[in-house]
């Protein structure tokens, strides 16, 4: 499939469009992938018609980041487009002068999380869970989307989420602050994600781009520093010397 066949544009009515994250069976993570969804984005934004965007996916799993099967292998030009897909990526997400709602149903992991991260209101079901386990395969983070976690989590959820690299359960991540609105019912997440969506557009576009902007700019800055700086293409690549025999462990 095509990047654009992974990327799937909803038009829910009232100028709230929806992107269905559609990379079959865990939306693993890859430089087409990402790429698109910044592509995606970027035309949204120019489209005065859209007044606000869902992030949803049909799967049970919302995004379980990278496919570690694949990513073992990756040799240095690999590592540095997966690093630019996601700092480009998550970055087009983050500073989108738009409502985003996320509609998370299911796991959101490492880098799958940020889809979450970069959203203005995060719905999720019962089954979800939300975890950054990039420590224990074995890599750090980008600076981006290091400067998107920081600016997003509390000081002790960054910790505990990063160093542990364990997930936590939806009620734990609504305790700090990652989930916005926990539905009981799997069936309605969705729905409840739109219905945020439509209040978000019904602010005034304007002030909200501008408020939105002033919140993020520290962060949005220090992401654009990092990558005029060589962030998506780190010298030596993204891997260390532990990273390969760290993924296969995960695997199994």
């Amino acid at each position: 499939m095509t990047a654009s066949e992974h990327l799937v544009r909803k038009d829910y009515g009232e100028g709230i469009m929806g992107i269905e994250l559609n990379r079959g069976p865990v939306n693993a993570l890859s430089p087409a992938f990402l790429m698109g969804m910044a592509d995606m984005l970027a035309g949204m934004e120019q489209d005065d018609s859209v007044r606000a965007v869902v992030l949803s996916s049909p799967f049970k799993v919302f995004s379980a980041g990278l496919d570690l099967k694949e990513a073992q292998d990756y040799d240095l030009a690999q590592q540095h487009a997966i690093v630019e897909a996601l700092n480009v990526a998550f970055l087009a997400l983050f500073a989108f002068p738009k409502p985003v709602v996320a509609a998370v149903g299911g796991a959101a992991l490492a880098g799958g999380l940020f889809y979450v991260l970069g959203s203005d209101v995060r719905v999720a079901g019962p089954r979800a869970s939300f975890g950054l386990a990039e420590v224990r395969v074995g890599v750090d983070f980008p600076a981006p989307t290091m400067e998107i976690a920081r600016a997003t989590l509390g000081p002790n959820t960054l910790r505990r989420l990063m160093q542990t690299g364990q997930p936590i359960d939806v009620k734990q991540a609504m305790a700090e602050g990652i989930v916005d609105v926990l539905e009981e019912d799997s069936g309605i997440v969705l729905d409840r994600a739109l219905a945020e969506a439509r209040a978000l557009a019904d602010i005034p576009s304007i002030a909200y781009a501008s408020v939105k902007r002033q919140v993020r700019q520290p962060a949005i800055t220090a992401c654009e520093a990092a990558i005029a700086q060589g962030a998506n293409a780190p010298e030596g690549g993204w891997f260390n010397v532990q990273t390969r025999d760290a993924m296969r462990r995960m695997i199994g």
